[in-house]
């Protein structure tokens, strides 16, 4: 039996397990995802009883992708990049070997007219954590020329941007303060990397304002990478005011079936995964 699992802190609003086990069922394996809670205080214990327990591999998710890698042994070039984590596979001599599948849910997400349209453009990303991490190696491939942050904390935000400068150095990064903002009309993309707006984390809020999203220019796209709830109040926004939308659904679902092939070898069914996340966010 194959033992998998999810941590994080809140992790309630989660719908990993829905989607590996649903996977699971329908390829025949015998196997259990689980949700486990899991606060930054309590992340050394967990790693412990994972390995002691038998577990083949976890998701990680807020606010451990970052703290995470103080206890991998090995990481894929992109986690090397991102610095950070958010699918580890323990492998048979219990050492841990961490992957960021984010950045290829990221990017696969993308519709190919909108990849083609963001080449040599600008974008911005809301937020500076680990998601924006990935989002940042993400449209840094898909060659984009120039990427605004916007954050809360600047100086915590700096060293990341310094480190992406380093990396890409044939793309301009510029750091702001959210607080600050007064236009985003140079942006041809807008990524929301905050969790504000999730359940668990002041859903019905936007981490910007009505008036700021409208300074986005015509034909511009609007990205949360939020998926529950599926239409987060940005979208919302952005729908009200013609913009296009791109929920964090396809990004959750693609970035997930990366780490499901990591664990088992086995391609899983990209429909059957959206399924089983879509069921569960509508109820059913």
């Amino acid at each position: 039996m194959i033992k998998l699992a999810v941590i994080g802190h809140p992790i309630a609003q989660s719908l990993s397990s829905v989607m590996h086990n649903a996977v699971l069922k329908e390829m025949g394996i015998d196997g259990e995802y689980e949700t486990l809670d899991t606060e930054q205080s309590e992340l050394v214990d967990r790693i412990k009883q994972m390995k002691s327990q038998g577990y083949a591999g976890f998701n990680v998710t807020i606010p451990l992708k970052v703290p995470i890698t103080l206890f991998i042994d090995e990481v894929d070039e992109i986690a090397d990049i991102a610095g950070c984590v958010n699918t580890v596979k323990i492998l048979p001599n219990k050492s841990l070997f961490g992957y960021n599948t984010d950045v290829y849910g990221f990017m696969t997400a993308i519709p190919e007219d909108v990849k083609n349209s963001i080449k040599g453009a600008s974008a911005a990303i809301l937020g500076t954590g680990g998601a924006a991490r990935a989002a940042a190696i993400g449209l840094c491939r898909l060659g984009v020329k120039e990427i605004n942050f916007y954050a809360r904390n600047v100086i915590n935000a700096s060293k990341m941007v310094n480190f992406l400068r380093e990396k890409f150095y044939e793309v301009t990064f510029n750091l702001k303060q959210l607080e600050s903002m007064t236009s985003l009309e140079n942006n041809i993309l807008l990524v929301n990397t905050t969790p504000v707006g999730m359940k668990g984390h002041g859903m019905g809020l936007s981490p910007i304002d009505e008036k700021f999203l409208k300074t986005l220019p015509e034909g511009a796209v609007v990205y949360d990478i939020i998926y529950n709830p599926l239409k987060t109040e940005l979208l919302s926004y952005a729908q009200k005011n013609g913009y296009r939308l791109i929920t964090g659904l396809d990004m959750f679902v693609h970035q997930g079936a990366k780490a499901f092939e990591i664990w088992t070898g086995k391609k899983p069914k990209i429909e059957t995964m959206k399924i089983a996340a879509l069921e569960a966010l509508n109820g059913l």
